[in-house]
């Protein structure tokens, strides 16, 4: 597409009416030429993209260079000079290239350039692409690897951007995530629901390189992935949600699906409100995981300060086993009086290992030991629980490593009887599944960073990471214009005293 050099101003108003009658004689002609309609709307759409490209470079037109005057006041009453040479910068819109000449303002040719009034007026972004490109790319680069982002606008734009400048742009807008999660406004306290949830849990993403090295806590690795190819991503997720009382009955049938929930059961099941989900990959110089769980922990205890600042709400953390964790949740929610929940499902997984110890995997023995055990669970007989299983293992004369593996879900189940309490927890309608962080694994990382042969560097996954962690939380219209009105406070703090109708937008 052609681009444009903006010193000549005012609008040609013929040359656009001309633009406009050519359209409306296109589409004529294809009427009388009886052209099937696909091929019309794609004629369209070239010329419609070419209309806007004169439209805005007609718009820098009216500005010029941006002249001043040889002398500009700016606001904190410093003067500056109009340099002798202007400069010229890319512009890279929706429509097209754009090459725009500006009047540049300093102290002395050589020096630093101070003001650059055609830049402040415009609010012209740092890179050359332009604030409305970048949000296409970046919304799109969320869900689609970053060669299907550029094929994908090309064919619409009709113009190419390569891999390397879609992930630098990516990385820049990161920057900016940290600082917008902390001015997030606290959410309307009557729409909120009467209990406030915590949950996190990590994930594996697959690294390039040597330096990647195995995550703990990783478990087995997928088929076909080299051990020691994982960084473990910790996310966090917090919601309010409202009490759904439930009998231990009731909540086995619905991890059996016996009977499904009828359309009317489904809807009165509450859920959650103002569910935000964050994901970070962070290392030091020795590998070590702490700074990540100090940003996902340290934003839950924010989030808990911010949505219940009288502690008027009950605090529930719910995660799995994993204790460091646990032990992250006491040493970040240090005022805060919580009730922990092991994930029920997490206990179950347990279940079924212990039950294929004794039957065959899939038999209706196994189904059945596990239903029964599950049931004892909900009704807070975790101790009669452990029992069972220890007499089942003499019993069945468990020997070597069938039996060193009942006891480690013995001993799981008994590290963490304290916040087994299933048959209070139902009874005061708390939530026991982290199915919300669970989905969170899968749409945060799985669904976008473990597609077939992807393998990720530790800033380019994090960044990933950040973006995508706002964009499903529902946020990415205000991290877009956030990220706009921080650049523009950054890159034009002062506007020039001698000119009165310039105001800077700040942002609310």
């Amino acid at each position: 597409m052609q681009s444009m050099n903006n010193t000549a101003s005012g609008i040609n108003r013929q040359e656009i009416l001309e633009d406009v009658l050519g359209i409306i004689d296109f589409v004529e002609a294809a009427y009388r030429e009886q052209q099937p309609v696909h091929e019309v709307e794609h004629g369209l759409w070239r010329r419609m993209l070419q209309l806007g490209w004169r439209l805005l470079s007609a718009f820098f037109g009216l500005y010029g260079t941006g002249d001043e005057g040889q002398v500009l006041e700016l606001a904190d009453g410093r003067q500056v000079r109009r340099l002798p040479e202007a400069q010229t910068r890319s512009y890279q819109s929706v429509f097209g290239a754009f090459e725009l000449t500006r009047a540049v303002y300093g102290t002395r040719q050589g020096q630093k350039v101070v003001a650059i009034p055609f830049d402040q007026r415009l609010q012209l972004p740092e890179s050359k692409f332009s604030y409305l490109l970048q949000d296409w790319n970046q919304a799109l680069e969320v869900e689609m690897p970053f060669a299907q982002v550029s094929a994908t606008l090309e064919r619409i734009l009709g113009f190419k951007q390569s891999v390397h400048s879609l992930e630098r742009s990516q990385r820049e807008a990161s920057q900016e995530v940290e600082a917008f999660w902390q001015e997030q406004p606290v959410p309307p306290p009557g729409e909120e629901g009467a209990l406030l949830v915590c949950t996190g849990d990590g994930k594996g993403v697959p690294m390039r390189g040597a330096g990647a090295q195995s995550c703990p806590g990783a478990g087995q690795e997928e088929k076909g992935m080299r051990a020691g190819s994982k960084k473990m991503v910790l996310l966090g997720a917090v919601y309010t949600i409202e009490p759904f009382v439930r009998t231990p009955q009731e909540g086995l049938e619905a991890l059996f699906r016996q009977p499904r929930p009828t359309p009317e059961a489904a809807l009165a099941r509450p859920k959650p409100c103002f569910k935000r989900v964050r994901a970070c990959l962070q290392r030091d110089e020795s590998d070590s995981t702490e700074a990540q769980t100090r940003t996902i922990f340290s934003w839950m205890a924010h989030e808990v300060a911010q949505r219940n600042p009288g502690e008027e709400k009950p605090v529930i953390v719910l995660m799995d086993g994993q204790e460091s964790l646990w032990n992250a949740a006491w040493d970040y929610l240090p005022g805060t009086e919580v009730t922990e929940i092991l994930d029920l499902l997490h206990a179950t997984s347990y279940l079924w290992k212990a039950a294929h110890l004794f039957h065959p995997k899939a038999s209706p023995e196994a189904c059945a030991f596990v239903k029964v055990q599950l049931q004892r669970m909900l009704e807070g007989q975790i101790a009669t629980v452990i029992r069972v299983l220890r007499g089942q293992a003499t019993r069945h004369k468990l020997k070597g490593k069938r039996f060193e593996k009942l006891e480690r879900v013995c001993n799981y189940f008994t590290n963490n009887i304290h916040r087994m309490a299933y048959d209070q927890y139902l009874e005061l309608g708390f939530p026991i599944a982290s199915g919300v962080i669970e989905g969170a694994c899968r749409c945060v990382v799985k669904d976008r960073m473990e597609r077939s042969g992807m393998r990720w560097v530790l800033d380019g996954a994090q960044a990933m990471l950040a973006l995508r962690s706002i964009y499903l939380s529902g946020l990415w219209e205000e991290f877009m214009q956030f990220r706009i009105q921080r650049e523009c406070q950054r890159l034009y703090p002062f506007s020039a005293a001698n000119d009165d109708v310039f105001q800077l937008p700040l942002a609310a």
